[in-house]
């Protein structure tokens, strides 16, 4: 994600690599590298040059203090500048009304529908909320199958009329329908067009105005780059929108459409799409897209996509089961799983602090696990349960049933032993974080 941004942005530092103090002259050299690398992102023109000049005002004449290099003082107010560019904090969605009606709104492809069942999905969990997903695209072929396909994986109810071509009246009866079951929640799927056309427009206005929405979201593909901000922008004239979502995140390597577009519309960006996977929905948080576009990683998102699949009592569980070594196969199966979940396997490596640099060039499949998963899935119940009784012959059946080698299932038998060994030691440690320094020391 922004990779080509991130690496630009490096480059551009380095003038002030050296320097004692930041002048006029190594301020200009730099932010000339900036604007250059901010507008090969695709980020608009206006937005770029201001925020150059606000980056210049705030540096220049600055002493470097504390030993801080001008290059890292640098760094800090760019850093700073470029969380405000992005609207400066996370922005909640409006949750109030009885239920909370939630609209829709986008061009044809942008992933709306797809947005929709994910959100259906992360309020439901996170906030206890009953969804209701209301099919208002009455002209795509099968887009009411595809949002009963997405809602069924998340065991979500939708709203429909079959033959019904009046999407005003559907999305006000769906309303109905949410008060009449007990739902608190209605999410409203609209129909979208390859371009923005004055039939569309009208079309969301008239259910915009009909339905009186807490929230009207406007769902844009992120990989657009400038299209993007101009779609944005005439869908809030019409509109007057409350946030945006930018899908296909995971996929953009400029970021021109994310730092761009708070600027033009004044709409905050509240979502972001990270994948196809139902969980791959994130709230925007400006200061920790800061920190990943400048290389920093983003450790805070990272340990909260792991609390999110955290299971209090099956780490209990887990936890006597270490100490008394009884950690099996079955075991490390729900583990991987638990991984799985979290997201993209690359997208969460590169929220360490210097990894995403070292993964640039470096293909991580979703599918990393495939292998490991036919391996254990080729196994008895009792030995996944008993992993010591794995000898030579069931090794060879092992490989044989899972399509891999020998060598693969003896490697995975390995690891897994040094893996129950480790978790052991550090399941006895009483002050895990002594254990941390000493082996830093050695």
């Amino acid at each position: 994600m922004f990779e080509n941004l991130t690496e630009k942005l490096e480059r551009s530092f380095k003038v002030l690599k050296g320097q004692g103090r930041i002048t006029e002259i190594n301020v200009a050299e730099t932010l000339k590298e900036v604007r250059k690398a901010l507008l090969d992102a695709d980020v608009n023109f206006k937005v770029a040059k201001t925020f150059t000049d606000t980056v210049k005002e705030k540096a220049l004449g600055q002493n470097v203090i504390n030993a801080l290099q001008p290059g890292q003082l640098m760094v800090k107010i760019v850093r700073d500048e470029l969380a405000t560019l992005m609207g400066g904090e996370a922005s909640t969605l409006n949750l109030g009304g009885n239920p909370t009606v939630i609209l829709m709104s986008g061009l044809q492809g942008s992933g709306k529908t797809t947005f929709s069942g994910k959100l259906a999905k992360k309020l439901k969990s996170e906030k206890g909320r009953r969804p209701l997903l209301v099919a208002c695209d009455v002209y795509r072929p099968a887009a009411v199958e595809q949002l009963k396909v997405l809602a069924g994986q998340i065991n979500v109810p939708v709203y429909s009329e079959e033959g019904n071509k009046n999407p005003v009246e559907i999305a006000k009866n769906g309303i109905s329908y949410a008060k009449d079951n007990h739902l608190d929640l209605v999410i409203i799927d609209t129909a979208g067009r390859l371009a923005v056309d004055e039939e569309m427009m009208d079309e969301i206005e008239r259910i915009k105005k009909a339905v009186k929405p807490q929230e009207t979201l406007f769902v844009v593909d992120s990989m657009t780059g400038q299209d993007a901000v101009n779609t944005a922008r005439e869908f809030n004239q019409r509109l007057d929108f409350d946030g945006v979502v930018l899908t296909k995140l995971d996929g953009d390597t400029r970021g021109g459409a994310a730092l761009s577009i708070r600027t033009v519309v004044d709409k905050p960006i509240k979502y972001v799409g990270m994948g196809e996977k139902l969980e791959a929905l994130d709230i925007f948080h400006p200061d920790r897209m800061a920190d990943r576009i400048l290389g920093m990683g983003d450790i805070v998102s990272l340990v909260e996509k792991a609390q999110q699949q955290f299971d209090e009592k099956q780490a209990r569980e887990m936890q006597r089961k270490i100490a008394k070594n009884q950690f099996n196969f079955n075991d490390f199966m729900a583990q991987i799983q638990q991984i799985k979940k979290m997201g993209n396997l690359k997208d969460l490596a590169a929220m360490i602090p210097g990894m995403g640099k070292m993964l640039k060039d470096v293909d991580i499949d979703d599918d990393a696990f495939k292998g490991i998963e036919a391996i254990i899935n080729s196994m008895t119940a009792k030995e996944r349960e008993n992993p010591q009784i794995i000898n030579v012959s069931r090794r060879q059946r092992i490989a044989k049933g899972s399509g891999t080698s020998l060598p693969e299932v003896n490697r995975l038998l390995k690891q897994f032993e040094e893996t129950r060994k480790m978790m052991k030691v550090a399941a006895t440690m009483k002050n895990p974080m002594q254990m941390m320094r000493n082996m830093r020391r050695r």
